[in-house]
């Protein structure tokens, strides 16, 4: 088949998904019926008896009735909680303040103009894609960082939004587990596996960068993966399909940087440092008040993991208003309320969204369809017997499956690990390996679920561009994104095991450390 019929063939599959997804519900809409659904679920099974035992537990799982009296009088106590407590919620709005400062002001757009002056156009996607993998380290700041930004860089270079939003997403959310800096997932992943791995044999210690290496050169996976089907395939389809139609005044223009908006810039870009300067030596100080009770300052628990928001919205804010009073875009307080006030007005739609899918994410949770549906997967794949290289595949499809419904990368591998890490130590694989494979499967699907959390923000940022963006289009812009990193990255984890090279920092296990 030649590569002009290919893509043919390819974009009739894209135009169909895309057809079908924007028949979907507004998205406010359809995390309504799928509550109303776990509801129904949950009252129709929850007297089947389904001989699932918690890994964890050792307890028997089954499905909780929602619409018990009991049930549904805690869900409505509880309604504004799960809303308030909703965790994309805070992350979101808090960042979008300094954020928002900081674009209304100038800032943003003077840096994206200076850096369009120095980056080449054919490195522009590769350079995004890279960002938007280190942004990892700052926990979910690239989906109210990066990904936007994709989209105004694009715009500003007269490409099209919507593919620079499409590379970043693909980096920061489609390739999660790929990042050459370590970051809290690291060790949080390798408590667990290290737990699960301790049931077949208590002695195993496992390195919290057990899987640094693959992870580093995994970036370079995506990366390539990322560009090329971001400027060969998703952008000349954008081209064809995807009017853009949002309001011009609105978005980024390429004028000259004036010397007093430079000047203005670099004012603001020497407070960001100064403040990244205190940061540091704060973080380096002796018993810094930012690392957790035991010295670490990458651990979940420490406070300057906790303050990425905080920082991210003060490393915005603060820059933005000093470069806003000297361009001349600020002229006094009113005019940076007014800013942040803008900027909320962007976010109604998103909070609509944001409170019906905490709420059926909330249910789902609760009724424990979510925790069945991992350890059946889990069960069903470990009966197969299938040898090594094979199991290691299906992991990472049922983990990919199974992120459609439970976007928690901590929550699927703590019921998962208990399963697979044994069961493959005995086959003479390492928890390594098995948690290498575990990550792949992770990260692929999360661009094509809307059922993750930020998932409606992505579509709120292509609307600003393209109008009539719904879930079909998004889900049909990543689809080629998650199908060849299913392909070529589960391909380079299977290459990269067969020749032996360490998955990462070496760990204390009787078995081979690839």
């Amino acid at each position: 088949m030649s590569e002009t019929a290919e893509n043919t063939l390819l974009n009739r599959i894209l135009d169909k998904v895309e057809k079908v997804g924007n028949k979907l519900p507004d998205p406010a809409v359809m995390f309504f019926g799928l509550l109303i659904i776990v509801w129904a679920l949950s009252w129709a099974l929850s007297g089947v008896s389904f001989d699932a035992i918690h890994p964890l537990t050792n307890e028997n799982v089954g499905v909780k009735n929602l619409l018990s009296g009991t049930e549904m009088a805690d869900f409505l106590a509880n309604m504004v909680n799960t809303f308030m407590g909703f965790a994309p919620l805070g992350v979101v709005l808090v960042a979008m303040l300094g954020v928002g400062v900081a674009e209304r002001s100038g800032f943003i757009n003077v840096a994206i103009k200076l850096m369009l002056n120095v980056t080449p156009k054919v490195l522009l996607t590769p350079v995004l894609i890279l960002i938007a993998i280190v942004s990892h380290t700052a926990v979910d700041a690239g989906y109210v960082l990066v990904i936007p930004l994709g989209g105004v860089i694009f715009y500003a270079a007269g490409r099209h939004p919507l593919a620079g939003i499409a590379a970043a997403f693909a980096g920061v959310s489609g390739g999660f587990s790929a990042n050459f800096v370590p970051s809290a997932i690291d060790p949080l992943l390798q408590g667990f596996t290290q737990s699960a791995a301790q049931i077949l044999d208590p002695a195993v210690q496992l390195n919290p960068l057990n899987n640094y290496f693959f992870t580093a050169a995994s970036s370079l996976i995506v990366m390539f993966v990322g560009w090329y089907l971001t400027d060969k395939i998703i952008e000349p389809r954008l081209n064809k399909n995807a009017k853009i139609d949002g309001d011009k005044d609105e978005m980024p223009k390429l004028e000259e940087v004036s010397p007093r908006d430079r000047k203005a810039f670099y004012a603001g870009v020497l407070t960001m440092v100064v403040g990244l300067v205190a940061l540091y030596f704060a973080a380096a100080a002796e018993n810094t008040p930012l690392a957790d009770p035991t010295g670490e300052l990458a651990s979940f628990t420490a406070p300057l993991m906790q303050m990425i928001v905080p920082l991210i919205f003060l490393l915005f804010i603060i820059p933005g208003i000093v470069h806003g009073y000297l361009a001349g875009t600020f002229t006094n307080s009113q005019d940076v309320v007014g800013a942040m006030t803008k900027s909320m007005e962007g976010m109604a739609y998103y909070m609509v969204m944001a409170f019906f899918c905490a709420l059926f994410i909330k249910a789902f949770g609760d009724s424990g369809l979510g925790t069945l549906l991992s350890i059946k997967g889990a069960q069903f794949l470990s009966s197969l017997a299938l040898s090594g290289g094979v199991t290691m595949v299906g992991i990472i499809v049922l983990v990919a499956f199974i992120n459609l419904f439970i976007g928690s990368a901590s929550a699927k591998w703590a019921l998962i690990s208990p399963i697979f890490v044994p069961m493959l130590m005995q086959l003479g694989y390492s928890p390594d390996l098995t948690q290498a494979a575990y990550r792949v499967g992770d990260s692929i699907s999360n661009i094509i679920t809307p059922l993750l959390p930020y998932f409606p923000l992505v579509v709120l940022y292509c609307q600003r561009y393209v109008k009539g963006t719904g879930i079909g289009s998004l889900v049909a812009m990543m689809l080629p994104f998650t199908v060849s990193l299913m392909v070529i990255w589960s391909a380079f984890l299977i290459i990269y095991w067969s020749l032996g090279i360490p998955l990462g920092i070496q760990s204390s296990y009787g078995y081979p450390a690839g």
